[in-house]
C-alpha cells in the first residue's frame, strides 16, 4: 500500500485499564495493515498507560501521547496534529471492533461522498445493571431516533459514533471544540454537515461497546451529556433535534407537577406525572424479552429512568451555568476553542 493509503486509529484513553488491553488486540488484528495506532492518555491514574507501553514494545505502529486536560476533546486534537494518514478513525477505549472494521469504514470514505462513517453501537453489559442499561440503549423510547444505538438500515445521518473522517477535512474544520467536555463528537459531526458534507451510518459495521454498569454510573454519565448539550446548544442553536429536548421537557412536566401538588390540584398533577411512569412500564415490557433473568429485567426500568432524569436534570443546569456565565459581548471563541490563533489544553 501507498503512504497515501496509511490509516490513523486514535484511540481517547482516560483510566482504561480494564478495557485498553482488548481495545487495542481488536485494533492490532485489523486486516488493513497500513496503520498507525495513536492513543492519547488523559492523565489516566491506573495503569492505562503502563498497559499501552507493552503494547508498543510488540508493535512499532502504536504510539502514544499525553493529554494534562484530561478531556477528550484535547486528545483527539493532539492525535490529529500527529497523524500522518489519509484517515481518521476514532475507536474508544471501551470498545472492541472486527477484524474487518477499519477496511471498511476506508472503503465508504475512498468513494469520496462521505464527510464521515460510523456503524452500530451495540452495548454490552457484565452485570445484571449492565446488560438491562445495554437493552434500555438500544431502544428507541430510551435514546428516542439516535438511530446509531439501534438502527438496521445504511442511511444519512446527523451524527455517528466514533467517526471516521478524511483527515484533512478534520483539520479545515479546526479538529474538536475544547470548550466542551462532552458532547464534542455530535458538534464535530454538526461543522461537518454544516460544511456540506452527509454522514453515512452503516449497521452492518457494528462497534461492541462497553457501557456503563450500575444506574449510578449511568445517570452521572447521562447528566454530564446534559449539561454539555445545553452549552452546546447554547453555540449552535440550529443543531438542536426533538430528543434533545424531551428529556428537559420531562423536567419541567415533574417540577410543574409539584407546584400544582402544593397549590392542592392534585388532578393537574396527575396528568403530568402518570404518562411517563406508564410509557417505561410499556418499553420496558416491550424490551425486556431480551434480557434472560428477572435480576437483569428488574434494571430495566431503572435505566429508562436514570438516562431521562441525569439527561433532563443535567440540561436544565447547563442552561443556568450558560445564563450565570455569559461571556462579555467582545469576547470571540471559535467552534474549535481557539482563542488567538493557539488551542488551549
Amino acid at each position: 500500500m501507498s503512504a497515501d493509503e496509511l490509516v490513523t486509529v486514535v484511540v481517547p484513553a482516560r483510566n482504561e485499564e480494564s478495557f485498553i488491553g482488548a481495545c487495542l488486540e481488536s485494533v492490532l488484528a485489523q486486516d488493513w495493515a497500513a496503520l498507525e495506532v495513536i492513543v492519547v492518555d488523559g492523565a489516566s491514574t491506573d495503569r492505562t498507560a503502563e498497559i499501552v507501553r507493552t503494547y508498543q514494545e510488540r508493535d512499532g505502529r502504536i504510539r502514544l501521547l499525553k493529554n494534562p486536560n484530561g478531556t477528550i476533546s484535547p486528545s483527539l486534537n493532539l492525535a490529529l496534529d500527529s497523524s500522518r494518514g489519509t484517515w481518521l478513525v476514532r475507536v474508544d477505549a471501551h470498545c472492541t471492533i472486527p477484524q474487518d472494521y477499519v477496511r471498511r469504514i476506508v472503503k465508504h470514505l475512498e468513494t469520496g461522498r462521505w464527510g464521515g462513517v460510523g456503524g452500530r453501537k451495540d452495548g454490552l453489559g457484565v452485570t445484571s445493571a449492565g446488560r438491562a442499561i445495554a437493552v434500555a440503549m438500544a431502544s428507541p423510547f430510551g435514546v428516542g431516533d439516535s438511530l446509531y444505538h439501534y438502527g438496521t438500515e445504511p442511511q444519512v445521518v446527523d451524527h455517528i459514533p466514533f467517526g471516521a473522517y478524511p483527515a484533512e477535512l478534520a483539520r479545515q474544520l479546526g479538529g474538536w471544540d475544547i470548550e466542551l467536555p462532552v458532547n464534542q463528537d455530535y458538534e464535530f459531526d454538526y461543522r461537518v454537515r454544516r460544511a456540506g458534507h452527509q454522514l453515512l451510518f452503516d449497521p452492518s459495521i457494528v462497534i461492541n461497546w462497553y457501557c456503563r454498569q450500575s444506574i449510578g454510573d449511568l445517570w452521572r454519565q447521562y447528566r454530564r451529556y446534559g449539561r454539555d448539550k445545553a452549552r452546546m446548544l447554547a453555540k449552535s442553536p440550529r443543531s438542536v433535534r426533538p430528543r434533545h429536548l424531551a428529556a428537559p421537557a420531562l423536567i419541567g412536566c415533574w417540577t410543574l407537577a409539584c407546584v400544582f401538588l402544593v397549590t392542592k390540584r392534585a388532578r393537574w398533577a396527575a396528568v403530568l406525572t402518570i404518562p411517563y411512569p406508564a410509557a417505561v412500564a410499556g418499553a420496558s415490557l416491550k424490551a425486556m424479552g431480551r434480557l434472560a433473568t428477572l435480576d437483569d429485567r428488574r434494571f430495566l426500568p431503572l435505566a429508562f429512568l436514570a438516562m431521562h432524569s441525569g439527561w433532563g436534570q443535567g440540561f436544565w443546569e447547563g442552561l443556568a451555568d450558560h445564563i450565570r456565565h455569559i461571556p462579555e459581548s467582545g469576547a470571540q471563541i471559535s467552534f474549535s476553542g481557539r482563542v488567538g490563533g493557539r488551542r488551549r489544553l
